[in-house]
């Protein structure tokens, strides 16, 4: 055995939707190695991901991709101490691809199989932040990608109680539609956030959908088309001729972004507020904030919600942006679930689609 496996060492298989990614992660946390392959180039021509080019990417690159995350990390898969593979939520095909893999080499290696739920492994990577607290748990969790956007009470990585969600859009989702309304680059979101930066975010009153009801969900369909209206107005309309200025397009997105951010916010910190003091238990309370996914890499949410937490009172901590895009670092989580004896059989299959209410 080599002297980096003299640990206990995990295999992270990632394939939800079109990243292929695998990391050899030690029992503290270390990060041996490491392998991401994008798709972006592949789905560009369609504006978004298309589920068959994903798929067969996946399959494409899956095990180059594990074995240069082995390479890196000097280790043998006889090496390992357990293998972890999201099988939830995702496309049906790139799920397929990552979990058979990961079952195979399990089979193989004669290693337990963990499985690993996608989203709330993004929440877990503000474990691994450098300077985060040896335990970030208890919490009120965020999650903001492109299929969701959902809060939770987590008591610890593994036991999360779901508070609420997006009845329609998720936050990522109306970025990228408004995105393709604008003919911008894929993928969208991180080219409305640039042109975001450069506009004015009150040039247009946009709606702030849900932002006074006392629950946890969340509404972005209709903001989506208040945009639409904005730029077109109402009936069917060719996108792909739309003459606007590139002034109109920066304020346009400024003020989408800064409905979506104040929603986002404005959730959260109801959120806290209702945790903070459940049931007059101080055992119960919970003032720390944590945040994932894709969405939590955009600047103004992550300064807004840092200005909340200054004036509220709570604590925050947001994965990393390199952590925030989907990746198999944040499977680290599967060493809660090694620690808890969760260990998935052979026949694990994949609960593919988004995840509504758990």
């Amino acid at each position: 055995m080599t002297p980096a496996a003299a640990s206990e060492l995990l295999l992270s298989i990632e394939s939800t939707c079109d990243e292929t990614a695998a990391a050899v992660i030690r029992r503290d946390g270390t990060v041996l190695g490491q392998c991401i392959a994008t798709q972006e180039t592949l789905h560009e021509q369609f504006g978004g991901v298309v589920p068959e080019i994903a798929a067969r990417a996946h399959l494409e690159r899956i095990l180059p991709v594990i074995d240069t995350a082995l390479t890196q990390a000097k280790v043998r898969g006889e090496d390992l101490t357990a293998i972890a593979v999201a099988d939830r939520p995702g496309l049906a095909g790139s799920l397929l691809v990552g979990v058979v893999a990961a079952k195979t080499l399990a089979l193989a290696w004669n290693k337990p199989l963990i499985s690993l739920n996608h989203l709330h492994a993004h929440l877990y990577a503000c474990q691994l932040i450098e300077g985060a607290p040896a335990n970030i748990y208890p919490a009120i969790g965020l999650i903001v990608s492109g299929g969701h956007t959902s809060l939770y009470v987590c008591r610890t990585a593994i036991d999360l109680e779901y508070l609420g969600g997006t009845i329609d859009d998720a936050a990522g989702e109306a970025f990228d539609k408004v995105a393709a309304m604008l003919s911008l680059p894929f993928p969208g979101g991180i080219e409305v956030a640039k042109l975001a930066s450069q506009g004015n975010d009150k040039a247009y009153s946009f709606p702030r959908s849900m932002i006074h009801d006392p629950g946890d969900d969340f509404s972005f369909s209709g903001l989506k088309t208040a945009v639409r209206y904005a730029i077109v107005g109402p009936g069917r309309q060719d996108f792909a001729s739309l003459d606007i200025s590139d002034q109109v397009k920066r304020d346009v997105c400024a003020s989408f972004e800064a409905a979506v951010v104040d929603v986002l916010v404005s959730k959260c910190r109801r959120a806290i507020k209702r945790h903070r003091n459940r049931n007059n238990n101080p055992q119960n309370s919970i003032n720390r904030l944590i945040v994932g996914g894709g969405v939590a890499a955009n600047q103004r949410l992550r300064r807004d919600l840092q200005a909340a937490a200054d004036k509220d009172g709570f604590e925050l901590w947001i994965a990393p942006p390199h952590l925030c895009t989907d990746n198999a670092v944040m499977g680290a989580i599967a060493w809660k679930k090694f620690e808890a004896e969760q260990f998935a059989s052979l026949d694990l299959d994949i609960t593919p689609g988004l995840q509504r209410g758990f």
